[in-house]
């Protein structure tokens, strides 16, 4: 609940510091080869990854559970003119049967997720993506003052169904991206 009101007011009273408008480009970079498919976005915010995918003709499903983010996200779609894009507000630990997807991605979500959610989080991705399918994960690591996820726990988490194919260490803050494939 405190979380809920935490992001809610973060939308409400500013723009917060995450929310940039410019996908990155190891999103940009995995996306370019593959072809089209549904994408889903855990954590979407404001909606800029998941129009991005949708401009170039992806099937996007984003995520998050704040309703002014999602609110956002619908109009930042609409300004767009895309219409393959559809916004849920839901909490990304215990999401619905939204069918099945080509790609996953996550740019700040699970880090923030209290721990006890983390696990129904994985457990509904891997039923969530086709085999083969990429799940890229952007996270801050564990540290004191601050949400972040330890990098032996992500691993964890996804060891049964997913390989991971790529580490990168993030700059600034302590970070990393996670490159993972569905089993």
């Amino acid at each position: 609940m405190w979380e809920r009101l935490f992001f809610e007011l973060l939308y409400r009273f500013g723009r917060p510091r995450w929310d940039t408008g410019i996908t990155p480009p190891e999103l940009v970079n995995l996306v370019a080869p593959r072809p089209l498919g549904r994408a889903v976005d855990l954590g979407c915010g404001t909606g800029t990854n998941a129009v991005y995918l949708a401009q170039r003709g992806w099937e996007v499903v984003g995520v998050d559970f704040s309703s002014l983010a999602v609110d956002r996200a619908r109009r930042r779609a609409w300004d767009a003119g895309v219409s393959r894009v559809r916004f849920l507000r839901a909490d990304v630990t215990g999401l619905p049967d939204l069918g099945t997807f080509d790609l996953a991605y996550d740019i700040g979500c699970l880090h923030a997720v209290p721990a006890r959610g983390r696990t129904r989080y994985a457990s509904w991705l891997s039923g969530a993506l086709h085999s083969d399918a990429p799940y890229l994960l952007y996270a801050f690591a564990a540290s004191d003052g601050g949400p972040g996820i330890a990098r032996a726990e992500v691993e964890r988490l996804f060891a049964e169904s997913f390989v991971l194919e790529r580490f990168e260490e993030g700059t600034g803050r302590p970070s990393a991206w996670y490159h993972f494939v569905r089993r």
